[in-house]
């Protein structure tokens, strides 16, 4: 499986011919480009936040997922199953903050979780609903996004075998007030840590690490 970072919370993820993106941004807003690959599944964490919602700018005529839709039920879309559970945007740091939903989905016998846009400490229910995943997709700008001494808590109950950072500072990206990575990678070991220098990197069951690793991609777009 072939996993790209686009830029903020959008990853494009590619395995058994079917392409998915995750939580894309809309362009003008977030400063990132469009995507212009065709996709075959878009899904995304809620249909209103501009910055996790713009299935609009991505090529093809890919297949919609709301994940704020499917927490009762999930979905099964071209033989991938996908499955989510609510969340909300700081309640603290923002007046409005909006609800979305935290996703999981497998592919080529890996599970992935991708955090939507949190912006609170994990309830039990959610961990709950993370346990097993092996790729977690982690928000590490800070506020108004989940605390990182609440991600630090959040990474140690799942225990992923990878975990890679996204939605933080970039010289692209439109929102200055949030964190750069480093802020995130500086808590962890450096020979956890690994700057892969490109936005893609390919993964497979049986060669996932026995213990959590934290790779860094650059943006795609």
């Amino acid at each position: 499986m072939k996993i790209r970072w686009c830029g903020h919370a959008t990853f494009l993820l590619e395995g058994n011919g079917t392409r998915i993106v995750t939580d894309p941004y809309t362009p003008e807003v977030a400063g990132y480009d469009p995507i212009d690959e065709p996709v075959d599944i878009v899904i995304m964490s809620s249909a209103t936040d501009r910055f996790h919602s713009c299935a609009d700018m991505v090529a093809g005529d890919p297949v919609v997922i709301n994940a704020l839709d499917i927490t009762e039920t999930g979905a099964e879309v071209k033989g991938i199953r996908f499955s989510s559970v609510p969340a909300m945007e700081s309640i603290v740091h923002k007046s409005d903050p909006d609800q979305n939903a935290m996703y999981r989905f497998g592919v080529e016998g890996i599970e992935i979780g991708h955090m939507g846009d949190v912006g609170n400490p994990l309830s039990e229910t959610q961990l709950e609903f993370f346990k097993g995943v092996d790729i977690l997709l982690v928000l590490t700008g800070g506020p108004p996004t989940i605390e990182l001494n609440d991600l630090d808590e959040v990474i140690d109950a799942i225990q992923p075998k990878v975990t890679i950072p996204m939605h933080y500072r970039t010289d692209k990206v439109t929102l200055t007030h949030i964190l750069p990575v480093d802020d995130f990678t500086a808590r962890y070991p450096a020979e956890l840590v690994h700057y892969q220098g490109q936005p893609e990197i390919e993964v497979s069951k049986s060669k996932l690490p026995e213990t959590n690793q934290i790779y860094v991609l650059d943006y795609a777009n």
